[in-house]
């Protein structure tokens, strides 16, 4: 079963409805194509100057030199290979030496459906990817955030609904299924935020967490990760029934800087079991409600990271309840 967690009051947002971001920086990893190239470009459009975080600096490079002429705000680049923990902590690094805030983290990148394959860390490359990278880079930068009194934004997907968390086996050392693998991941994208959210406001901090998801919408996460017959099988449903990127990216840009935007919210498209279409609330899946499992996450996260996250101002929230 899955629910509506917030009541937003509106079924069919749109970036027009965006106010003058003037001043203010969003920085998105993967921001070179797809989803989160779409959404820097709605966000400079508005004023907003971005920061595209990409694995490739060639790619973020090009990205930057399209951008320039169609938005009003500036753009920036940074290296940033979310499956190699040491460049993480450089890209982090180097933002640290170019911005005092950060208006909108948008954990935007990911892979999807990959062969199994490990991390430069050892990790799962899917977890390892989609959700630790994230991790240690929301911790890494979270101040910067609260800084702005702005928003972290995981982008999940409606694959979280047959997502299961293995706690005890992370990394799909048995069983691996690309699909399987890939739903632990988004459903560990939409949890972590949550879970984020929950810290924040019980730490007393300015900054918020959003969630969202982009639908089903034709981009290279279909093209570049799954392989053999799921490959063969999105060139067909990527015609026939994927939205573009850039109707992808509204929910990404309602939960980055909508003036409507909840906190601890979860986004996405309405129509065709949420495939594609206008963006309002989005259903979450009932495991993923699940408290116990948000602070089991976040635990394990510190403990295979070898860190604690780094909450602004040096405290720690209060565990979750989970009577």
């Amino acid at each position: 079963m899955a629910r509506h967690i917030a009541d937003s009051g509106f079924r069919d947002w749109t970036p027009a409805r965006l106010p003058d971001l003037s001043g203010k920086t969003y920085v998105v990893t993967g921001g070179n194509s797809g989803i989160g190239l779409e959404a820097a470009r709605m966000l400079g459009r508005a004023g907003g100057d971005v920061v595209l975080a990409c694995r490739s600096l060639d790619k973020a490079e090009s990205a930057k030199a399209a951008l320039a002429g169609d938005v009003k705000g500036g753009v920036d680049v940074v290296r940033l290979d979310l499956s190699d923990l040491s460049s993480v902590r450089s890209a982090a690094a180097e933002l640290r030496g170019k911005l005092s805030r950060i208006d909108g983290l948008i954990n935007n990148a990911g892979i999807m459906q990959t062969p199994p394959m490990k991390t430069k860390d050892g990790f799962e490359l899917q977890f390892g990817t989609n959700h630790l990278g994230h991790f240690l880079w929301t911790s890494l930068l979270i101040d910067l955030v609260e800084a702005a009194a702005g928003r972290v934004v995981m982008v999940s997907s409606i694959a979280h609904k047959f997502g299961r968390m293995k706690f005890d086996d992370l990394m799909h050392e048995t069983g691996y299924t690309p699909t399987k693998a890939y739903g632990q991941s988004k459903l560990s994208n939409l949890i972590f935020a949550f879970e984020l959210d929950r810290r924040l406001q019980e730490a007393g901090c300015k900054a918020i967490a959003i969630a969202c998801h982009p639908g089903y919408s034709s981009t290279a996460l279909q093209s570049t990760g799954p392989t053999g017959v799921l490959n063969l099988i999105y060139k067909v449903t990527n015609a026939l029934m994927a939205q573009g990127a850039e109707a992808g990216a509204i929910p990404t840009v309602l939960a980055a800087a909508g003036t409507e935007a909840k906190r601890g919210a979860y986004y996405g498209p309405q129509k065709m079991s949420e495939a594609r279409g206008p963006v309002g609330d989005a259903l979450v899946a009932d495991h993923a409600l699940d408290k116990a499992a948000w602070a089991r996450l976040w635990e394990a996260s510190e403990a295979l990271l070898g860190e604690p996250f780094a909450m602004p101002g040096g405290g720690a929230a209060p565990q979750a309840k989970t009577g």
